[in-house]
């Protein structure tokens, strides 16, 4: 290609690069790298060395050399490596990335201007917002957030501010700021038009939310009303250059690096779940901006992970936007990218669910999410009468016609038959009942033609058949639980057997990706208990049992793929037990990060198939299966403890 004498890229085209090819992909094809902890180490390739001093941080977006002192993101790596100039690197990135370099043109460099000034009008505007909320005239505002138990760390944390009543508030600073009434209009922050004799303040006696993009960039505002009888409840900008709303997500510029660390995101309806949710230690919740989910917000959820939470309020309006979801998501899905959802109960938002029962209560509704096609068939079948062919017939249909909307071919195979499977169960036993899954009020559940293919016998008791609590409570109806991976259940249980180490790496364990929400639950217990100055190991044990995880931690003591682990045991040596944790968070944190590299290696396959990227599926996916039960020999392992040595 060539370019001009200067070529100029815009913020998001970089930007873009920057989220599908890590540092660390652009470094290793000169270095090799080793992981540890979150970033990885090698030999400088600028000058000779043997002790590593070159790190790389996927999350920060750059390599640091002590060595040589360079410093900088993917870009500055080839231009410092092989020469290239910025142009040049972008265009080798971009190949990487899958994307197709933009063509300059003088449209384009004016349009860059322009949006470079309304970013200026943007920030000003932010930065007037915050100055007022903590003025006399933000004391309304002020006493609204505190009621809703915003602290003064979140109102900085996410620069909420407040807009006074007066119309020409903020057109008066930003035009002593030296923006035009023209750029102010562009970002939406006035009202014109034809029968406006002059622009106006857009927000007025609204709380702020301001709203960015993936780099931190102020782009939009959202603004609560203080007025009850203001017009609109919450007030979004309009569309411009800048802001797209079916195309950006609240809180992405944060939720990140926290989703990328956690493993996974969760998509809430407002913008006060969103911080409430951060302050209680949830970092990696994000909120659409006043739209159903869109396909465009999607693919910003499948970049953070595989199957990110959709947790919706628990009213009837909720429930619409969690089906409005499926059908957004349906032509989408594929393997190792879905939805699923958290669907509340009694009316309650993730704020209010908080505030209730506090990050216990969140935990626990997130870790009863529910899969897109348990939603799916929950909403083509609840309280759904089947007593004729052709309402059979039209349910078969729908059912048919949705799975058939699936763009994967093996994914859609599957659900043809899952859901194939299901409506076999609910129509071969009777199909006269109204299909209702909600629980009676006597304690126990209905089920009549239920969803999940429970139906009465021909020849049954009329009405539905009534469960008692105990027998709603069992494996039977709650479901299996989702099984601990081996090397989880391994770091957990040599944790709870050796709660010692729990002082030594209560950062490292706390942050830790794990799959199983059984696990996650039980590494939450551990981490409190330490917090709370937990030492002994029988306090441990009763602190467990205290929150109803002693069946949890039974199943871990006795699964075989432990029993011969003598590092494990409570009378092992604290040594080997500190050796058998190390090797085995080693392990975890790679197989993890392998596995999201491969779901993003996977998501550019599909937008741009090529064999680069083909090859990498195989090489990560050929390093996958030699992790499996790959937990390496310790050298002198059982010296301490007595035992002969033996590989994990």
């Amino acid at each position: 290609m060539c370019y001009k004498t200067v070529m100029r890229f815009s913020p998001s085209f970089l930007d873009e690069i920057r989220a599908r090819v890590p540092v660390s992909e652009v470094v290793r094809r000169k270095v090799k790298l080793i992981k540890q902890g979150r970033e990885w180490r090698g030999l400088s390739p600028f000058n000779a060395e043997k002790t590593p001093s070159f790190y790389v941080n996927d999350q920060k977006g750059f390599f640091h050399d002590f060595s040589s002192g360079k410093h900088g993101d993917g870009f500055t790596f080839l231009m410092e490596t092989e020469g290239l100039s910025f142009p040049e690197a972008v265009e080798r990135l971009a190949g990487l990335a899958g994307l197709q370099m933009p063509v300059e043109t003088k449209e384009q460099r004016e349009a860059d201007d322009r949006r470079a000034t309304l970013g200026d009008a943007l920030e000003w505007a932010a930065s007037f917002f915050e100055s007022q909320l903590v003025a006399p005239v933000g004391r309304e505002a002020r006493a609204y957030l505190e009621r809703r138990q915003i602290a003064a760390a979140s109102r900085s944390r996410f620069r909420l501010g407040y807009a006074p009543s007066e119309r020409y508030a903020l057109r008066d600073f930003l035009a002593g700021k030296g923006a035009s009434v023209e750029t102010m209009i562009e970002a939406g922050l006035l009202i014109h038009g034809d029968d406006i004799a002059v622009p106006f303040d857009r927000f007025r006696n609204r709380i702020m939310f301001p709203i960015s993009d993936s780099a931190g960039r102020v782009i939009a505002f959202g603004g609560r009303a203080l007025d009850a009888d203001a017009p609109a409840k919450y007030l979004n900008s309009p569309e411009t250059p800048l802001f797209h709303k079916g195309g950006t997500l609240y809180n992405l510029h944060h939720a990140r690096k926290a989703a990328h660390e956690a493993g996974t995101v969760i998509a809430v309806e407002g913008y006060i779940d969103v911080i409430a949710l951060d302050a209680a230690g949830i970092g990696y919740a994000v909120a659409p901006l006043g739209t159903a989910l869109t396909p465009e917000q999607c693919a910003l959820l499948w970049r953070m992970a595989e199957e990110p939470a959709l947790c919706f309020d628990g009213d009837k309006a909720g429930l619409k936007a969690a089906f409005r979801a499926v059908d957004t998501a349906l032509p989408l899905i594929g393997p190792g990218r879905s939805l699923r959802f958290v669907l509340l109960s009694g009316g309650m938002d993730p704020d209010e669910l908080l505030r209730a029962g506090g990050r216990t209560a969140v935990a626990q509704a997130l870790a009863a999410t529910l899969p897109l096609v348990d939603v799916l068939w929950m909403r083509e079948t609840d309280g759904l009468v089947l007593d004729t062919p052709e309402r059979r017939a039209g349910l078969e249909r729908r059912l048919r016609d949705l799975a058939g909307q699936i763009g994967d071919e093996t994914l859609r195979r599957h659900y043809h038959r899952e859901l194939a499977d299901r409506l076999a169960k609910l129509l071969g036993r009777g199909s006269s009942q109204r299909v209702d899954g909600r629980a009676n009020a006597g304690g126990g559940r209905d089920f009549g033609a239920r969803r999940n293919g429970f139906a009465p016998r021909p020849g049954a008791p009329a009405g539905p058949l009534r469960v008692g609590p105990s027998l709603a409570n069992s494996p039977l109806f709650r479901g299996v639980k989702a099984p601990i991976a081996p090397r989880e259940g391994l770091i957990l249980l040599i944790l709870m057997n050796h709660p010692e180490l729990l002082a030594e790496r209560i950062d490292e364990v706390a942050e830790l990706d794990l799959a199983s929400p059984e696990a996650t639950a039980l590494r939450d217990a551990l981490v409190r208990w330490r917090e709370s100055g937990g030492e002994e190991a029988q306090l441990l044990t009763e602190f467990i049992d205290e929150n109803g995880l002693t069946p949890a931690a039974q199943r871990l003591s006795g699964m075989v793929a432990h029993a011969m682990l003598w590092s494990v045991r409570p009378e092992a040596a604290a040594a080997d037990a500190a050796e058998s944790l190390r090797q085995a968070l080693v392990l975890h944190r790679r197989a993890r990060a392998l596995n999201r590299e491969l779901r993003e290696v996977e998501a550019r396959l599909a937008e741009s198939p090529n064999e680069r990227d083909a090859a990498r599926i195989r090489d990560i996916q050929t390093q996958l299966s030699a992790l499996d039960g790959a937990e390496a020999a310790v050298e002198g392992f059982g010296a301490l403890s007595g035992r002969p040595s033996r590989s994990l």
